[in-house]
């Protein structure tokens, strides 16, 4: 048998051959780069305005709960359509201004270029592994799914419940527990573009950006709790 023809099935379902995963894999890498640009236009534009200064606790919760779901709802229901990706693309640009307030936060220490920057690396570093691993795994990971998924809630739950009690302790557990999820969800959701589990880019790239931006996120947290400098 050829690699053009159907491969096993995995327990993903339908499971696309060899040219189609490579051709969901490059796109989705692809766009995955696009989508950092609004992310970053939309977290300057949010530090240079100060525009989410006010979007603390309770309302900012809201506030980014409702776009951020708001959007996934409309990828998904245009991710089959030219219009798929300019929705992807104003999602990004949303969590780059959300993600502006923690950046303004970080730098207000002396070294927060450097814990930014960090942050950045440290989030490269964890994709090329995952990237690295997905590709010489043979093992069937879709098993991980409901476990990941599971942790994902708990710690959502978790960060929810932090914001109104505001505990450093339990913001920095939140933050180790953020960073291994999402690390295995990377080598999860690349798995199943490389297993051929996933075939439509946008959703794969929705999946890998959510994974990207809560590692980095959390990242972000954790240096600035921990290594932040204060003039």
């Amino acid at each position: 048998m050829t690699d053009n023809i159907q491969s096993i099935d995995r327990g993903y379902g339908y499971v696309a051959s060899a040219e189609q995963r490579n051709k969901v894999l490059r796109n989705t890498y692809w766009l995955l780069a696009l989508s950092l640009v609004p992310t970053v236009l939309g977290a300057w534009l949010g530090v240079a305005t100060g525009i989410t200064r006010y979007l603390g606790g309770g309302l900012g919760m809201i506030v980014f709960l409702g776009g951020a779901f708001g959007f996934m709802y409309a990828i998904e229901k245009t991710k089959n359509s030219a219009s798929g990706v300019p929705v992807l693309l104003g999602f990004t640009f949303f969590m780059g201004l959300m993600l502006s307030r923690m950046i303004t936060m970080v730098l207000g220490f002396k070294n927060g270029p450097d814990l930014i920057m960090t942050a950045f690396g440290g989030t490269a570093g964890v994709f090329f592994v995952m990237a690295s691993l997905s590709s010489v795994i043979k093992r069937d990971l879709s098993g991980m799914g409901k476990w990941l998924f599971v942790g994902a809630v708990a710690v959502m739950v978790g960060g929810i419940i932090n914001v109104f009690v505001g505990s450093t302790a339990a913001m920095m557990a939140i933050s180790v527990a953020v960073i291994g999820i999402f690390s295995a969800y990377m080598l999860y959701d690349l798995k199943r573009i490389v297993d051929g589990g996933e075939t439509n880019y946008i959703s794969a790239t929705l999946a890998l950006y959510l994974d990207i931006i809560n590692v980095f996120q959390a990242l972000l947290a954790l240096l600035g709790i921990a290594g932040g400098e204060r003039d």
